[in-house]
């Protein structure tokens, strides 16, 4: 072979191997972008409410249909919104990742300890999320009006529950005409079901134009209904509706953006609710055993303090408790209040889930819960034991393992089985589930794989 003939015959097995890497690189593309997840998050909707069949939710009805439902899903203690949510996305409790507020508690000496919601994602939660393993790994994700996740660096797209007006994507619901920017600036002042409609509107814009790998969206609608009017009532039922049909525009947009075939949907809840007759003020308990002084609505100083979950309570120490006086004058106070169930020592916190107040300064000395019809609220003043008033007949927090706090659970579309019933399940599980759809893997989490709902990869139903 002439040394010309050699260096042509060179350069053309170089052009071939250029062409088949260059070829290579949008199949690696399509590889990390064929997958898609939607979770969709409708917070306090009961596990028990599909159970209904005249419940009017087409949507939900069609996607279980033609997927995997749970009889029920086991949330984690404390059963409010964030710790929960929380706890969807990272497949840990709130002993791992640190969550047990809708925000932050912020405790000084001598003043009863404050919640506050607008911190950073880095600052509130202590375990890698699924929107993190997928950013790292190429994936793009988005949130709309998802929780515990401000300032997150792994989102690419959002439109959080208080949009800055000059966010990206709330510009382009401007430009699109979906909200104005008048309205865009006076967002947390309009009324919750007005926002749910232009959070759904923000989800399926961004799913349309951005097609992100992983969407978390949440919708508050019924949480609020259900805390003024209570569950099992019409306005309940009527609010189930109205978020089936926003569910409804979730799966339209998909479909109009050409992604039916490669999206797997998550549709769960937080927790579900119990009715609430009558209101505990743990706190005029504790004024009355001398532990903290209320005056005019104010408290002027404490030693220990009550902080109310609805269905459970915190208590904390805001005085130094070395010889643990002030924890058993506390329990013992709390213990003799009417509708008072249980009161949880630190040693007992594992069966909860709930971390050592040791481990986690979020933590209190003890853990409370009521019996059935008794909630707990703030006040430390006036009667120990009130009727619920109007407008607050509703509540959760209660025990994980209470039935009426059983939460929803079903996954439809690409990976899913159909025609699966799994008997209840723990929301350890959704994070852990969600990343198998997507082909990646979160470590040292509490929870499993759902592999009994799960096609294997590559199947066709």
């Amino acid at each position: 072979m002439s040394h010309r003939v050699s260096r042509e015959l060179g350069r053309v097995l170089s052009l071939v191997a250029v062409v088949l890497v260059l070829g290579a690189v949008p199949q690696t593309r399509q590889s990390a972008t064929s997958r898609h997840v939607v979770i969709i998050s409708l917070d306090g909707f009961p596990g028990w409410a599909l159970d209904d069949p005249s419940l009017p939710v087409p949507t939900l009805r069609r996607l279980a249909a033609k997927g995997a439902i749970a009889k029920g899903m086991r949330p984690v203690n404390p059963t409010v919104t964030w710790p929960n949510h929380t706890t969807l996305i990272t497949g840990v409790t709130p002993a791992k990742h640190g969550v047990l507020y809708n925000g932050v508690l912020k405790r000084d000496p001598g003043v009863p300890p404050r919640v506050e919601p607008w911190l950073p994602r880095d600052e509130m939660v202590h375990a890698p999320t699924l929107y993190d393993v997928a950013h790292a790994r190429g994936m793009t994700t988005a949130q709309v009006d998802w929780v515990a996740i401000l300032a997150a660096p792994t989102i690419t797209w959002e439109f959080p529950e208080r949009p800055a007006p000059d966010g990206k994507i709330a510009q382009e619901l401007v430009k699109a005409g979906v909200l104005t920017q008048a309205e865009l600036e006076t967002f947390a002042t309009r009324n919750i079901v007005w926002r749910d409609r232009i959070w759904t509107e923000a989800a399926a814009h961004i799913i349309r134009t951005h097609r992100p790998n992983l969407m978390m969206f949440h919708l508050l609608s019924l949480d609020s209904v259900q805390h003024r009017y209570g569950p099992r009532t019409l306005a309940a039922t009527a609010t189930m509706a109205l978020l089936d049909a926003q569910v409804a525009q979730i799966v339209a947009a998909v479909e109009r953006a050409g992604l039916a075939a490669r999206t797997t949907y998550f549709v769960v809840s937080d927790h579900g609710f119990r009715q609430v007759k009558k209101q505990i003020r743990l706190n005029v308990a504790l004024a009355q055993a001398g532990l903290l002084t209320p005056v005019a609505g104010k408290i002027t100083a404490s030693q220990v303090y009550a902080v109310p979950e609805g269905g459970s309570a915190i208590v904390y120490l805001t005085a130094p408790d070395s010889a643990g006086d002030l924890v058993a004058r506390a329990k013992k106070a709390i213990a003799a209040v009417e509708g008072v169930d249980a009161v949880v020592e630190a040693a007992d916190y594992g069966r909860f889930g709930l971390p050592q107040p040791t481990a986690s300064d979020q933590m209190g000395v003890l853990f409370v819960t009521p019996k059935e019809g008794y909630a707990f609220t703030a006040p430390a003043e006036g009667d120990a034991v009130v009727d619920a008033a109007e407008g607050s007949l509703g509540a959760h927090g209660y025990p994980a393992t209470d039935a009426d706090l059983s939460a929803l659970f079903l996954a439809s579309g690409a990976r899913i089985r159909q025609g699966v019933t799994l008997d209840v399940i723990d929301n350890v599980d959704v994070a852990p589930t969600m990343a198998e759809v997507l082909g990646l893997k979160l470590e040292n989490i509490d929870g499993k794989v759902l592999k009994q709902i799960l096609l294997e990869p590559g199947s066709r139903r």
